[in-house]
């Protein structure tokens, strides 16, 4: 994970490569979901019956797929990581940027679906603990 911190202007500019990274990863784990659910039940299928012919074709489409789903969910969590930026709840599409205030590392939060970032939590604290932006945060501007 990187050591970037920023300020609430430098997070809110991300937002909009964020989120469409962010619903990347949202719309592949989607479909890992799909292709999991309708082997599970191939699978369930064929037991029962002991046996059956099963068309491999649509079964192998379906299973690259999803590993392709798979790597564009991972390549877009991994930039995401490389901006600096936390996945914390993915099913949310929660993120959280760190940031210097007053000497001590905060973490500006953002929920997909919000305008702005609005929200800030100590380290140790979660989505429940978050605090409407202060002017402490706000008047953050980078020295260099």
């Amino acid at each position: 994970m990187s050591e970037r911190s920023f300020t609430l202007e430098e997070a809110q500019t991300l937002l909009p490569v964020l989120e469409s990274l962010l619903r990347t990863a949202i719309t592949g784990k989607k479909v890992i979901k799909e292709v999991e659910a309708q082997q599970q039940a191939l699978s369930h299928r064929i037991f029962l019956n002991g046996g059956t012919f099963v068309d491999v074709v649509p079964v192998a489409r379906r299973k690259a797929e999803r590993m392709k789903a798979e790597q564009r969910a991972k390549d877009a969590i991994a930039e995401i990581d490389s901006i600096g930026v936390q996945v914390k709840d993915i099913e949310i599409g929660l993120l959280d940027f760190p940031c210097e205030v007053e000497g001590q590392i905060v973490l500006l939060c953002w929920k997909l679906g919000e305008k702005s970032i609005t929200h800030w939590h100590g380290t140790n604290e979660g989505f429940a603990a978050r605090k409407p932006i202060d002017e402490r945060i706000a008047r953050i501007r980078k020295t260099n």
